[in-house]
């Protein structure tokens, strides 16, 4: 039996509703669509990341805002919605892959990853006291069996494999964006610039350096794979990055 002192209430938002609805999900869902647009798309030689970074005042140092985060060489994560939630996931990514490293001697493919950040928000959907992560969020990543691969992960810790998407507020126009633009043979320097456009339909202001994020996974050559591991250490060379502000200016100008 639930206790008289909200006992009843937190057990209430972890059960389904005589529709077969999770009521939290939705409201979870609706936070995410409350959030900057962000958005991924996966061209034959990479993946590239992208998202909106708009702070309240032009008093915030925006160096400290970071929407999108490294979670191991090969992988990085993008999201819409909570910041303080995507905080403590990818704090938890990390570890995942750090323990991941600990025991195979390599970072985890970028599907494995994925399966662990969807168990933990799962896991947040039947747990009484607990609410859902208020997020989605585009992984992207690259292993030697799969290549580079993004993936979305919801509130409910459903998950799929995407050539594009789309997550935020604008998801349903950037999307609609994309199924026009996308084909399978765009490379990575196009898909940069299809991202920048994606977001260029919905953004409120002028866009800058300051205001976009970026991430890219690149697929290493033949000779890297060969070289391999980075002098001293036995890790594999970073396959995902973030650039710089420089770099984005550059693409912005073009």
């Amino acid at each position: 039996m639930a206790s008289a002192d909200g006992g009843a209430y937190s057990y209430s938002l972890t059960v389904f509703s005589p529709s077969g609805k999770l009521v939290q999900i939705e409201h979870a869902l609706a936070a995410v669509s409350q959030g900057t647009t962000s958005l991924g798309i996966k061209a034959s030689n990479g993946i590239v990341i992208a998202t909106e970074k708009k702070s309240s005042s032009i008093l915030i140092d925006d160096s400290m805002i970071d929407k999108v985060s490294i979670i191991c060489p090969n992988i990085g994560i993008v999201y819409s919605g909570m910041g303080p939630d995507f905080r403590v996931l990818v704090a938890r990514a990390r570890k995942s892959a750090q323990a991941y490293w600990k025991i195979y001697g390599e970072y985890p493919p970028t599907k494995i990853l994925t399966q662990e950040i969807a168990t933990i928000m799962q896991q947040a959907t039947h747990s009484g006291g607990v609410r859902p992560y208020g997020v989605s969020l585009l992984v992207a990543g690259w292993d030697i069996n799969r290549g580079p691969s993004l993936y979305q992960v919801d509130p409910s810790g459903s998950y799929w494999a995407w050539k594009a998407s789309a997550i935020g507020k604008n998801m349903i126009n950037a999307k609609t964006f994309l199924e026009k633009r996308y084909n399978d043979d765009i490379s990575l320097e196009d898909a940069i610039h299809t991202a920048l456009l994606t977001l260029k339909e919905g953004f409120e202001g002028h866009m800058t350096e300051k205001t976009i994020e970026i991430g890219v996974v690149t697929v290493p050559s033949e000779a890297d794979l060969e070289i391999g591991k980075v002098e001293g250490t036995g890790r594999a060379r970073a396959t995902f990055r973030k650039l710089t502000e420089e770099e984005v200016r550059d693409y912005l100008a073009m």
